[in-house]
């Protein structure tokens, strides 16, 4: 079990899925800041710096080409700008992005992004990976397309070349991905692997229950689309989570948190449950009537609520014993009834 020293940082992944509406983008962090997350990460596609008119699309999204599609839903560096202000002023969580080429590092270093997301399918662009690490800023490294040598490699260009605050998330690019698939086994690898690095889980499952058994597995970030609404237009809608599931997550999380961060002391804990114990546990009471100076036998005996008198265990100290009187059907016995 992970004993949680702070607070997990829960970033809603938004994308591209708002369509390029300033508007949009804004209500989408607006619903995921009312959720209660850390951060909002968005995605830069700059189509001429990061893909050739021949690049395939996802098997996933087919419905206009890359070149549309991102062109489409780009911002201009004053937008960016504007979605950081709103995000971190207005709304006061954090705001950064996923840089698809070295030209979109430009971009987000002149809106001023203090974090920067590497997306699955940049571990091995290791141009990408010095130059977002010489910025010296916070970097997320997924690893859903890459084996433990290329994450290696990942890792050791990013801490060589001025990254000092590094995540290592493990994801599964996937969408949707079934739990099986979820490799949670992976972050204790990870933990032992890499020295000075915090552990993330990015997720790409459907539901609630893998992101928060990967936080009880250890991970201090948690990674998760979202989207207002499932039937929304784009690549990622449909595998993305909505606003009330979105809000469950964040508050399970918390309150795995407080849990495995109070702990208790049973014996203490006790000492509070007197009334408790008296109306759930049991007595001893006679099974029938009993007759004076009657030897009590096990058939004599039963064991009923409330729990205020002979506790129940005691039932081995009153075998042999007479008793001094004469007894119906459930009586509640007391010490002091025995010779």
């Amino acid at each position: 079990m992970n004993n949680i020293e702070k607070k997990t940082y829960i970033i809603a992944e938004i994308g591209n899925t708002h369509e390029g509406s300033l508007g949009l983008a804004k209500q989408f962090i607006k619903s995921a800041s009312a959720c209660g997350v850390d951060a909002v990460k968005m995605q830069t596609h700059i189509f001429e710096a990061e893909s050739l008119l021949s690049a395939p699309n996802p098997p996933y999204f087919k419905d206009e080409t890359r070149k549309e599609y991102f062109e489409r839903t780009s911002f201009s560096v004053d937008q960016w700008k504007e979605l950081k202000r709103y995000s971190e002023e207005d709304l006061k969580i954090d705001f950064f992005s996923s840089p698809f080429s070295l030209e979109a590092v430009d971009l987000l270093e002149e809106v001023g992004m203090d974090t920067y997301k590497i997306a699955s399918g940049e571990v091995n662009n290791i141009p990408l990976l010095e130059k977002v690490a010489k910025t010296e800023k916070k970097v997320l490294l997924s690893s859903g397309m890459s084996s433990w040598n290329e994450i290696d490699e990942a890792v050791e260009t990013l801490q060589t070349n001025g990254c000092k605050n590094l995540v290592v998330l493990q994801c599964t690019s996937e969408y949707p991905c079934p739990p099986e698939q979820s490799g949670l086994n992976v972050l204790d690898e990870m933990k032992n692997r890499y020295e000075n690095v915090e552990i993330g889980y990015s997720d790409h499952t459907m539901g609630v229950a893998v992101p928060i058994a990967a936080v009880i597995k250890g991970a201090t970030v948690i990674e998760k689309h979202f989207t207002l609404s499932q039937k929304m237009y784009g690549s990622d809608a449909m595998n993305s989570t909505e606003p009330d599931e979105f809000k469950r997550l964040v508050d399970e999380i918390r309150q795995i948190e407080t849990s495995l961060t109070n702990n208790i002391d049973k014996d203490e804990k006790v000492k509070n449950l007197t009334n408790m114990k008296i109306t759930f546990e049991k007595s001893i009471v006679s099974a029938d009537s009993i007759n004076e100076l009657d030897k009590i036998e096990f058939k004599h005996l039963a064991f009923k609520k409330p729990g205020d008198g002979i506790p129940a265990k005691e039932y081995k100290k009153l075998l042999g014993k007479r008793i001094n009187k004469k007894v119906n059907k459930d009586y509640k016995f007391k010490w002091e009834d025995f010779k």
